[in-house]
């Protein structure tokens, strides 16, 4: 049975067109949903066979077996092309003016859709939910396997169809349907720190600047150039210190007194001659001194005070 003689024949459309996109007819809001446009001879055809409404439609690429449904908008096409979403086209791996198959079907309402957004992008818009639901009331169906088109703020986002129930194919038209969604395709579960096993080894401590006091230099008030020693350290300061046992009547030994002698022309500032003084000229005035503390005692046992008689006024 032919329908005007253009070739449509049985009790069901199916029918093979040449494809274009949208921007072919400038009609941009093509783009915003799954609504396809076709020549006037199909809708006689529709009509005469009291096709359900709404009109849903199978779309077939024979070369790649690709499959997906789709509604309609208008029929105001050149015969023998339809206008479709590019974004169907890609889906489907169709070029401009290559042969797709329209069949009218009818799909079950569906009751759940999982949907993955291709990048995490789309889960950072102030309320995706409403976006998407907006967007949804352009479509009239839903394939499983497709890859849909959400635009908003300038912006494309591309989200698949991951299941559809009951069926592989769904339609969305006044129907309360669940929706779910799987992680975006570019989502990474942040890395869990792992705990650092306990070893009995403990790392070596740095070692530590020593403290070393009175390390600096010594300078004369009367300007005259001093003898530059090395610094003492703290451990010869303490040896210093250590009293000899063998110098029990408080007299110093020569060793003792040449250390004196050292460290006080190192570790300190003395004022006055003596600074300049060799320890043998310390140890003859020191012979002196004792000489004269001699003579003194001589003196002092001379003298004796009250030492006279004692006399009586009585006679």
């Amino acid at each position: 049975m032919f329908f005007d003689g253009y070739g449509y024949h049985g009790t069901s459309f199916e029918q093979t067109y040449r494809c274009y996109p949208a921007s072919f007819i400038e009609k941009p809001q093509l783009e915003t949903g799954d609504k396809i446009i076709m020549p006037p001879s199909a809708l006689d055809r529709l009509a005469s066979l009291h096709i359900d409404y709404p009109m849903l439609f199978e779309l077939r690429n024979d070369v790649t077996e690709r499959l997906s449904h789709c509604g309609v908008l208008e029929f105001i096409a050149e015969e023998g092309m339809i206008y479709m979403p590019y974004w169907m086209m890609e889906n489907m791996l169709l070029q401009e003016g290559d042969v797709v198959r329209v069949k009218n079907v009818t799909l079950p309402k569906g009751t759940y859709v999982k949907l993955q957004p291709h990048t995490k992008d789309f889960l950072d818009i102030s309320n995706p939910k409403a976006i998407l639901e907006t967007t949804l009331r352009n479509f009239s169906c839903l394939t499983t396997g497709d890859s849909i088109m959400v635009a908003y703020n300038n912006k494309k986002y591309y989200i698949d169809i991951i299941e559809t129930k009951p069926s592989n194919a769904i339609s969305i038209i006044e129907t309360d349907c669940e929706v779910d969604f799987a992680p975006p395709l570019d989502y990474k579960e942040p890395e869990k720190p792992v705990p650092s096993l306990p070893t009995d080894e403990e790392p070596p401590a740095e070692a530590e600047p020593k403290f070393n006091p009175f390390t600096g230099a010594g300078r004369r008030l009367d300007g005259k150039p001093s003898m530059q020693q090395a610094p003492l350290s703290w451990t010869s300061i303490s040896k210093d210190k250590q009293v000899d046992t063998r110098t029990v009547t408080g007299q110093p030994s020569s060793g003792s007194t040449s250390r004196n002698a050292s460290r006080q022309s190192e570790g300190k500032l003395v004022f006055g001659g003596n600074a300049s003084r060799t320890p043998k000229e310390t140890k003859k005035e020191g012979e002196k001194d004792g000489k004269q503390e001699q003579t003194k005692e001589k003196e002092e046992a001379k003298f004796q005070p009250f030492g006279g008689k004692k006399y009586s006024l009585r006679g």
